[in-house]
């Protein structure tokens, strides 16, 4: 049975607070996902001074920030509250991991031996740190979001140049706007990037709800990396587009539900349905009374329930045979 990877994106919905990235933790664990992953940079290595928010950014966190680098210097937790949150995630039994872009924090993250990296839509371009992740040559997640086909190949070859193998990169289709309007979602795109670079797919998703992750599951979907977060309606930039708990477990849930049902594709008679055979299926039987020695016509048979008598496919078989005995009406026709 397939398992797919579900990855709770905690990402900075924890506000800066240690203690509530662990309140993000232990929602993930009761969620039963396989990683929570956060977002552990230096704020003034991935960001100029005069970087403006985007749109969205706008809109979550108002006006008390008029820079990027002012309202992400509010979401920066240091290495040594990450390592605690490492720690915790051991404890509450869900692997950790995180995304970063800026060199000092790879260097970081390495030394915490994650068992993969993630590469987020905004480093697409990012020559240098495509070539210092794809040097690691671990399992690598890639969300290339905000990009066309020719420019995923331009990122894929970099890393692929410099020490990734084919067989550990995974590529999220992804839209990278809070929240993803669904006429932008393009899900069937994900089995396009599947069949152009001839590795695994996932979906990182910024929809409202669950339904297109689950769908993104039905569709093939190796990975799954949903934002998630302990309340909305709390002041910063991913809340507002992120799942509550009981939403997280839900999609979770659901996944799994998927994951079962997808089955192996092979069809066959299952044991659950080998009961209603009979009860579902058909016989023929006469549709009036009939004489011992009349011939058996399109007018004096028909197919009713139940199905345990001769099958309607024998139909031309029985046809124009004649009648061993008396048969009443609705009665199983026996030659």
């Amino acid at each position: 049975m397939k398992h797919v990877i579900v990855i709770a994106e905690a990402g900075v919905n924890h506000n800066g607070s240690v203690d509530l990235a662990k309140k993000l933790v232990d929602a993930a664990s009761a969620a039963k996902v396989d990683y929570i992953k956060f977002q552990t940079f230096k704020s003034e290595s991935i960001v100029t001074k005069r970087a403006e928010k985007a749109a969205y950014q706008k809109i979550t966190t108002g006006s008390k920030e008029n820079t990027q680098l002012e309202m992400i210097k509010k979401l920066e937790i240091s290495y040594d509250g990450y390592r605690e949150i490492r720690d915790y995630c051991i404890q509450k039994g869900v692997k950790f991991f995180s995304s970063t872009a800026d060199s000092q924090s790879v260097e970081f993250l390495a030394s915490l031996n994650m068992d993969m990296w993630k590469i987020s839509s905004g480093e697409v371009t990012n020559y240098p740190f495509l070539r210092k992740i794809a040097s690691f040559n671990k399992p690598t997640i890639f969300s290339v979001g905000m990009s066309d086909m020719n420019m995923i190949r331009d990122s894929v070859n970099v890393l692929l140049e410099n020490g990734l193998d084919k067989q550990n990169l995974v590529l999220l289709h992804c839209n990278t706007e809070y929240p993803t309007p669904y006429e932008d979602v393009n899900l069937l795109a994900m089995n396009t990037i599947a069949k152009e670079f001839d590795v695994r797919v996932g979906y990182s998703d910024h929809t409202l709800g669950i339904e297109v992750p689950i769908a993104a599951v039905a569709l093939g979907a190796d990975v799954i990396e949903k934002h998630f977060t302990l309340d909305r309606t709390m002041v910063g930039p991913d809340h507002k587009a992120s799942l509550e708990p009981d939403e997280l477990k839900e999609m979770v849930d659901s996944i799994r539900h998927i994951e079962v049902a997808l089955g192996d594709g092979v069809k066959r008679i299952t044991e659950s349905e080998k009961r209603n055979i009979v009860i579902a299926r058909k016989s023929i039987v006469a549709a009036r009374d009939i004489k011992a020695g009349e011939i058996f016509t399109e007018e004096n048979i028909t197919a009713k329930r139940p199905g345990n008598g001769i099958s309607p496919m024998r139909w031309n078989e029985v046809l124009g045979q004649t009648a061993i005995r008396d048969f009443g009406e609705d009665e199983l026709i026996e030659l």
